[in-house]
C-alpha cells in the first residue's frame, strides 16, 4: 500500500502528544488500522528520534539531571514495584531509555569511586543484572523493553533485520549469477567503507 504524504502527516500529527512505548504504538494501529505495523513504528521511529534531537540538550544539563535522579529516588521509595522510571520518562517527554542511561549514570557516579565508562554503562543496559542495584535493575529493565525507539533491545531488532535482508540480498545476486564482494573480502582488500556487497562488473539492473 502506497503511503500518501497527507496521510504520512496526519500519522506525525497524531505523534506529537504521545510517549514513544509500544502501549503507544498499539494505539496508533487501532487509529490506523490499513497501515501496517512496520509502517506505523517506521514512522514513529523518525519523526520521535527528530523530537530527541530538538530537545536532547535539556535533558542533559546538571540541573535536569539531578532534578530527574531526585525525583527517581523518591519515587522508588514510595513504590520500589511502580515504573517509577518510565513514568518519569513519558512525564518530561524523553526516551525511556535514554532517561534509564541517565539515571544508571548519576548512580554509578554516587557508588562507585571512578566515573563509569561507556562500556560499562552500555554493558549494564544491554543486561540490567549486572546494576548492582536491583530496584534501580528493574527500572531499567522497564524502560527498555517498553521503548520501541531507543534502547539495546531497538538495537537487536534492527541487527537482526539488517542481516536478514543482506542475507536475502546475498541469495538474489547468486540466483542472479551476479559477481560480487562481500564486506568480509573488501575488509581483507583494505577497503575503510564495506558496504554489504560491491559488485565486481557493472550491470544493467533492467536486465539483472
Amino acid at each position: 500500500m502506497i503511503l500518501t504524504k497527507a496521510q504520512y502527516d496526519e500519522i506525525a500529527q497524531c505523534l506529537v502528544s504521545v510517549p514513544p512505548t509500544r502501549q503507544s504504538l498499539r494505539k496508533l494501529k487501532q487509529r490506523f488500522p490499513s497501515q501496517s505495523q512496520a509502517t506505523l513504528l517506521s514512522i514513529f521511529s523518525q519523526e520521535y528520534q527528530k523530537h530527541i534531537k530538538r530537545t536532547h540538550a535539556k535533558h542533559h544539563t546538571s540541573e535536569a539531571i539531578e532534578s530527574y535522579y531526585q525525583r527517581y529516588l523518591n519515587g522508588v521509595v514510595k513504590n520500589g514495584a511502580a515504573p517509577v522510571l518510565l513514568d518519569l520518562a513519558n512525564e518530561v517527554d524523553y526516551a525511556p531509555s535514554l532517561m534509564a542511561r541517565l539515571i544508571l549514570e548519576r548512580f554509578l557516579q554516587e557508588h562507585e569511586e571512578t566515573p563509569p565508562s561507556k562500556s560499562i554503562i552500555n554493558s549494564m543496559l544491554r543486561d540490567p543484572s549486572q546494576i548492582p542495584d536491583g530496584v534501580l535493575a528493574n527500572q531499567v529493565y522497564q524502560c527498555i523493553v517498553n521503548d520501541c525507539c531507543y534502547g539495546p533491545l531497538v538495537d537487536c531488532i534492527k541487527h537482526a533485520i539488517g542481516h536478514e535482508h543482506e542475507v536475502l540480498l546475498r541469495d538474489l545476486l547468486l540466483e542472479k549469477n551476479l559477481s560480487f564482494l562481500d564486506e568480509d573480502q573488501l575488509r581483507a582488500k583494505g577497503y575503510d567503507k564495506t558496504p554489504d556487497f560491491i559488485l565486481q562488473v557493472p550491470v544493467d539492473l533492467g536486465q539483472a
